[in-house]
């Protein structure tokens, strides 16, 4: 067990972290140089103020829209924040960052609130995976890497709740290792839109902007 943790805490935890800096920063170098064609028309307003405009009001669906994936928005932010808060203040991972990573850590929440959000969490990604499945649309946009991406995301939670009694070495070091599998797999997968939304979203913005139209 010992061997096991020294491999996964030391050379695997750097390799993992490597492939997952490395391959995000180089698709997002790919993109960024792609570039764009020079819009020939006349400006008719700010392509900044559109870009970031867009960015920050898709946050929330129109009226129109909303009625139809009401179920689908509210279970994607339950997933979304609740993994969020779990990330960055759950005690083990306030923890795991300031030994392995940035040197300092920060308040972290009480075990009765990290339970709560767990489980908040764990619906909306349930409800958005069934969805995935059995929506006749969703089931035919998604290829096998959305559904590898959703098994490991839930395995990752799975493994880090029950090790959250952290008296079970070997389910800490279960979940240390797919959350490593899940640094590998992440630049190569579609859960690059994590960061790449900003940019769609703002590039879409700014064309609209500076064409006139009120996005």
């Amino acid at each position: 067990m010992e061997t096991i943790a020294a491999f996964l805490e030391g050379p695997f935890w750097y390799f993992s972290a490597a492939v997952f800096v490395v391959g995000v920063v180089g698709r997002l170098a790919l993109a960024l140089s792609l570039g764009s064609s020079k819009s020939l028309s006349v400006p008719r307003g700010s392509a900044s103020a559109g870009a970031v405009r867009a960015v920050f009001s898709r946050f929330v669906p129109r009226r129109d829209f909303y009625r139809r994936i009401r179920l689908e928005v509210i279970a994607g932010y339950a997933f979304h924040v609740g993994l969020f808060v779990l990330l960055f203040f759950a005690a083990p991972h306030v923890e795991f960052y300031k030994e392995y990573i940035l040197g300092f850590g920060w308040p972290t929440m009480p075990r009765w609130a990290f339970i709560v959000v767990s489980e908040i969490a764990f619906a909306g990604l349930i409800v958005l995976w069934l969805r995935r499945l059995l929506h006749p649309v969703s089931r035919k946009l998604s290829d096998a890497g959305d559904h590898i991406g959703s098994i490991l995301i839930f395995f990752v939670m799975l493994t880090g709740c029950l090790a959250l009694g952290e008296d079970h070495e070997s389910l800490r070091l279960i979940h240390l290792f797919l959350a490593q599998l899940l640094l590998i797999y992440f630049p190569f997968s579609s859960l690059m839109h994590t960061f790449t939304f900003v940019f769609s979203r703002g590039y879409i913005g700014a064309g609209f902007a500076h064409h006139g139209v009120k996005a």
